[in-house]
């Protein structure tokens, strides 16, 4: 059985999101999803939506067979404990393959890393285009 292991932030779900995580699904015969803590996301904006709230929304989704939240002191520790076969990566995530390989390598894991370079074109297809939609949408209103 393959396992494979798709992570992200998951924040105002999108077709993108989508998209990412069923081409990770087609890749193995089981998806697990770690849904990043908060206090983790730091290369970019922090979440609108809090990660108990976030892990829900993945965990619907019928393409995930399991969704769980990453570690909060080592974010590695989540995929020790997986071992995954491998370990898929959005077209925009700001891993370093290399890096993430050979960090993967010193605790003793050999996971395939996959970029999913395939994204959504779509002008809504990402968190923070959404949230400049919304923003210009309801500027100088009272929501």
């Amino acid at each position: 059985m393959t396992l494979v292991v798709a992570t992200g932030t998951f924040d105002l779900l999108h077709p993108g999101h989508v998209l990412y995580l069923e081409h990770s699904r087609s890749l193995g015969d089981e998806l697990v999803v770690i849904v990043a803590r908060d206090v983790n996301v730091r290369h970019k904006p922090k979440p609108i939506l809090p990660e108990e709230q976030r892990l829900r929304m993945v965990e619907s989704l019928k393409v995930v067979d399991r969704a769980v939240l990453g570690e909060e002191k080592d974010i590695f520790r989540t995929v020790e404990q997986l071992n995954p076969d491998i370990i898929t990566l959005g077209y925009d995530q700001h891993f370093d393959e290399a890096s993430l390989q050979a960090e993967l390598f010193r605790r003793g894991l050999r996971p395939r890393i996959v970029r999913i370079e395939e994204h959504e074109p779509c002008l809504l297809c990402s968190s923070s285009r959404i949230v400049t939609k919304i923003l210009e949408r309801f500027r100088g209103r009272r929501i």
